[in-house]
């Protein structure tokens, strides 16, 4: 007697621990701004209708089979890959997790998560991820096992019944008044989010039929550039936190400092403004398509959509114009058919670039090489077009270690030692700490200011125009909790009609952005356009900034 006391009371622990397991997999909330989970107590209703399916299913057919077991513990563990990818998205990327654009991602992010790693890490992160899916499986399995076990007992199965009855009939209730109880609390269903994942991936196929629009009029006629180089440079990851966090603003204020001194001892100004981006943490892409065509772009979608079409762009704007246009893409490595759509001359990527040094980061090649590259190879040059060059720099990317050093002697950064080994051995020393990247980040940025400040007193007699803007913010585990989409934007040159046009259209004297904000990226363009000339033959107008989201 004493012995079937004791077994009872093992087997009921044992299935009250079953599920709690299969409760918590599919509850558990996310550690922000970090991919660590915690469980809240929270109770899961997909748990109540399997419970309660399996006790009206075993009434009929009898307790579930192996095979049938087998196959639940598969949909459980998707449930569970869902959830995490569900809760952990926000916390690290700013955006929720989009399966029809993120997976189409997945190809080109494997493919430069291998040739900037070792071997042995790809190899380990590899079999890391099939060990998870694998004992996530496992875990299912003998989870789902002990509940189906259970039910084969009447008792067992009276009770788990009723609870599961219960749970059902409160989850229901509390989505039709507020009278319920709220506690206990339920967490979101997962597969609500991939019914969510459903919608997207239906409205992103109806999306290849619609409409995209007009752009903003494209024939400015750039009297107040004519003449100068102008430079675009979209700064990764270069947001409004840098100016806005109290703990990055002191951080930078030195690096700041010292690229504004490197604009006014050339007898340059700079005037800032903000603008909100269209994307968040990551993709680049889509800013720089939405300031370059004047559309708005905030999928791969519209993106891809508005590729097929023959528009004009900031770069055929420029060569109409006269001038040559050049991308500087250290991050391309492949070909790049977007350089059509936007009518460049001539493409620079990063073979073609033939960068001897030491590598850095996801791309190898630091932004400092690539400036004095296309400086050697293009600026330099006599007789000569002016040039409009798209240079999305690289060196700012999310984990922002190991940092290039910022070298002083720029023809020593074309050669096969660009930098003294002591100072790479420091470097290479930097590790980044995944749970504050925020050193690194300061790190990162003010490294992409000494290298724009050193080239602009290298160049201290060219006449050129620089447009500096952040592509994004930075990671949300970077850029905090609730941050907002916008990011810095500045213009530096010489000509003062052209200061003067910008302040009309609220840019601010200075390398601080003030509040509001300009508007959305894409309008922009016609800003940046009407100060910089005529359209047609009418006058250019001031265009009243756009208010902000």
């Amino acid at each position: 007697m004493e012995e079937d006391t004791r077994a009872r009371w093992v087997g009921r622990t044992t299935l009250a621990a079953a599920i709690v397991v299969l409760d918590v997999s599919l509850t558990f909330r996310n550690v922000w701004p970090t991919p660590v989970i915690k469980w809240s107590g929270e109770l899961s209703v997909e748990l109540a209708v399997c419970v309660l399916a399996l006790v009206l299913a075993s009434r009929c057919f009898g307790p579930p089979s192996r095979a049938a077991l087998a196959w639940l513990s598969a949909g459980w563990t998707l449930l569970v890959i869902g959830r995490y990818a569900d809760v952990t998205a926000p916390a690290l990327y700013g955006r929720e997790v989009n399966l029809f654009w993120d997976l189409r991602n997945v190809s080109a992010v494997a493919a430069m998560f291998a040739r900037a790693a070792p071997v042995w890490l790809v190899l380990l992160t590899v079999a890391s991820a099939a060990l998870l899916v694998f004992l996530l499986y496992r875990m299912s399995r003998w989870a789902l096992g002990t509940v189906g076990g259970a039910i084969a007992t009447p008792r067992e199965r009276r009770m788990l019944g009723q609870l599961a009855a219960v749970a059902v009939a409160l989850f229901v209730g509390q989505g039709l008044s507020e009278r319920v109880p709220r506690l206990p609390g339920f967490a979101a269903p997962v597969v609500q989010t991939y019914a969510h994942q459903v919608r997207l991936v239906r409205d992103a196929l109806a999306g290849d039929s619609r409409s995209i629009g007009s752009g903003p009029p494209m024939d400015a006629d750039l009297a107040l550039v004519k003449g100068a180089d102008v430079f675009l440079f979209f700064v990764e990851s270069y947001g409004a936190v840098s100016f806005e966090r109290p703990e990055f603003a002191q951080g930078l204020a030195a690096a700041r400092a010292e690229f504004g001194a490197s604009i006014t001892a050339t007898n340059r100004r700079v005037v800032s403004a903000y603008v909100e981006s269209p994307t968040f943490g990551g993709n680049s892409w889509l800013a720089h398509i939405s300031l370059l065509s004047g559309i708005e772009v905030r999928d791969r979608d519209k993106n891809a959509l508005l590729m097929t079409q023959k528009r004009d762009t900031l770069a055929t704007t420029f060569a109409r114009q006269g001038y040559r246009t050049l991308a500087l893409m250290p991050g391309t490595w492949q070909s790049w058919p977007e350089g059509v759509f936007y009518g460049f001359d001539d493409i620079y990527g990063g073979q073609r670039l033939a960068y001897r040094g030491p590598q850095f980061g996801w791309w190898d090649i630091p932004d400092q090489f690539a400036l004095a590259q296309i400086d050697a190879l293009e600026v330099s040059t006599r007789s000569r077009p002016p040039l409009f060059v798209f240079f999305p720099t690289v060196s700012t990317h999310i984990p922002f270690t190991p940092t290039p050093p910022y070298q002083p002697d720029w023809p020593r950064m074309l050669t096969d030692q660009p930098y003294d080994l002591a100072v790479l051995e420091r470097v290479y020393e930097q590790q980044p700490d995944w749970l504050d990247l925020g050193p690194s980040y300061v790190g990162a940025i003010s490294y992409i200011y000494a290298a724009l400040g050193g080239y602009f007193r290298q160049r201290a007699d060219r006449d050129f125009v620089a447009i500096v803007i952040g592509d994004h913010q930075p990671p949300a585990v970077v850029s905090g909790e609730g941050a907002p989409w916008d990011v810095p934007v500045h213009v530096i040159t010489s000509r003062q009609e052209l200061i003067d046009r910008l302040e009309v259209r609220g840019f601010r004297t200075g390398l601080t952005p003030t509040r509001p904000s300009l508007g959305r990226m894409h309008a922009l363009l016609p800003v940046l356009l009407d100060a910089f000339g005529a359209f047609g033959n009418r006058e250019s107008t001031p265009i009243a900034a756009a208010p902000a989201r």
